[in-house]
């Protein structure tokens, strides 16, 4: 069996995320890394608690740092442990994304076992918002006139990466939401494959911190991807 580690960026998490924790661990996930990316202290007590369950491990950060520089650190340390893992699961922290389509990614690694695979949202579905659809919309478009490469959701946070491809993860620019889009943009340059699953329905969690996933950052990816393309 191939062994994957789930990576949770995470910042002011819920106490619902230890339950989560229990639930994914019940997949074939191998081990769980959280990154506290500088939550608040009143949020101390459910990271004791999620450091007591088994395979799982969670690093610190002091201050916020944002979502890329989140992953880096977690890319950081399973690259110290290289031989445990085939590879990586990166996932949201606030239920964005259900064990199902979690599970249908971690499936089709089997058949796309090298590169990247995108859990690809629907922006069709009832809870999907005028602003997430074509702020992924745009993003898209965007993206496929700079790289001449079509993705329909450059932003999703649920991806497979293969073990291999770690390296260069931890160099990727961008500490904040962009880091998603320059990771592919990066991939693209040095041809690591790309691969789409069609997941299930976009998830809105209405009253929660979701502003630390990549729905209502649309505005400030499409900058930065300008700025860095047009860097000479």
């Amino acid at each position: 069996m191939k062994k994957i580690a789930a990576i949770i960026p995470t910042y002011n998490p819920q106490q619902s995320f230890v339950t989560f924790i229990h639930q994914l661990l019940a997949t074939s996930i191998t081990q769980i890394v959280i990154v506290n990316d500088g939550s608040d202290q009143k949020y101390a007590p459910i990271f004791e608690e999620i450091m007591k369950i088994n395979r799982c491990t969670v690093l610190q950060h002091d201050q916020n740092i944002g979502k890329g520089g989140a992953l880096k650190t977690a890319f950081s340390y399973i690259w110290s442990k290289q031989g445990d893992f085939q590879g990586v699961l990166t996932v949201g922290a606030h239920g964005q994304h259900t064990l199902k389509d979690i599970n249908l990614v971690l499936t089709m690694t089997k058949v796309f076992s090298e590169g990247i695979v995108l859990g690809i949202r629907n922006f069709h579905s009832s809870d999907s918002t005028f602003l997430s659809f074509w702020g992924n919309r745009a993003t898209s478009l965007l993206f496929e006139l700079l790289f001449h490469k079509k993705l329909l959701d450059t932003q999703t946070g649920l991806r497979y990466i293969a073990i291999k491809e770690i390296p260069w993860l931890i160099e990727v620019q961008g500490d904040g939401f962009e880091y998603d889009t320059n990771m592919l943009a990066v991939a693209l340059k040095r041809k690591c494959p790309i691969f789409e699953v069609e997941i299930g329905q976009l998830r809105v969690k209405k009253n929660s911190i979701i502003q630390y996933d990549e729905l209502t950052n649309a505005g400030t990816v499409m900058a930065k991807m300008l700025i860095n393309y047009l860097k000479p």
